[in-house]
């Protein structure tokens, strides 16, 4: 890989999924050793031609030689196109640059809710990003909508489990943010919201663990789909319990999550 030299990528150090990417730059060389900095690193001298508001909604590369800075979709593409510019000039294609900049946008202020983190009490300068509604909600409508087609396919191969189909699958998927939201309906609606974006990226999840046994399902036997499909659910199961903690929610959340599904599978089996 080649290294550019001389930039530095402020990042959200409280976001797992930025610490990742930007460790990754690093061990790749295609960033010299001083290639990331933590947001809260940010001198006042470097406060004075960075956009701050806007770094919190996007990471920050800066040319530390000119005092230039790039943001976003912009800054991770000059990174990767000065090791493979290809890359690059088909980033800075206008119809391609505009996707990019929609999904850049569609992750980040999603990021706290795709990889949650506890909140950082001891750090005034903090890089969390604008709550907006339009990318939560897009999310959620994304991840209900895929989880439902992935549960309908993965349910064909369960004999045990009645003949459904997607409207089935939509509408229990739905079912769970509403039958969910009658326990949070006192919170404010950022908080609410911010739960239920953790609870369908845990659909998610799950519906990302069943996807193998989809590719292989006339490969794998049924008792086989069956015991995937209970270690799944074990899995998401874990991990709202362990997002509940993260953002200090009731513990009781997670016992209605299991009530919901307990009841969804004995309508299914009567009905």
């Amino acid at each position: 890989m080649k290294t550019l030299n001389n930039q530095s990528l402020l990042y959200d150090e409280d976001c797992p999924m930025c610490t990742l990417y930007t460790a990754a730059f690093i061990k790749t060389r295609m960033l010299d050793a001083n290639g990331r900095k933590p947001f809260v690193s940010i001198t006042d001298a470097k406060a004075n031609y960075i956009d701050m508001d806007r770094a919190k909604n996007e990471i920050v590369l800066v040319d530390t030689e000119n005092k230039t800075v790039s943001y976003g979709i912009d800054g991770l593409l000059k990174v990767l196109g000065f090791s493979f510019p290809i890359i690059e000039k088909f980033g800075n294609w206008k119809p391609m640059n505009y996707l990019l900049k929609k999904l850049y946008k569609f992750i980040s202020y999603n990021r706290r809710v795709i990889i949650p983190s506890k909140e950082n009490t001891y750090t005034k300068t903090q890089c969390i990003p604008d709550f907006n509604h339009f990318y939560r909600i897009l999310h959620i409508i994304f991840v209900t909508v895929f989880t439902a087609i992935v549960l309908f396919y993965y349910s064909k191969n369960i004999s045990l489990i009645p003949n459904g189909n997607w409207t089935r699958e939509l509408v229990l998927a739905t079912g769970q943010i509403g039958f969910q939201f009658l326990f949070i309906q006192k919170m404010k609606v950022e908080k609410q919201l911010n739960y239920i974006g953790n609870l369908v990226t845990i659909s998610l999840m799950g519906s990302l663990l069943l996807f193998p046994i989809l590719l292989l399902q006339n490969l794998v036997s049924p008792i086989v789909t069956l015991v995937w499909f209970g270690l799944a659910v074990s899995l998401m199961i874990a991990e709202h319990y362990r997002r509940t903690t993260i953002l200090e929610l009731p513990k009781y959340l997670t016992a209605t999550w299991i009530l919901y599904r307990t009841i969804a599978l004995v309508i299914i089996l009567k009905f």
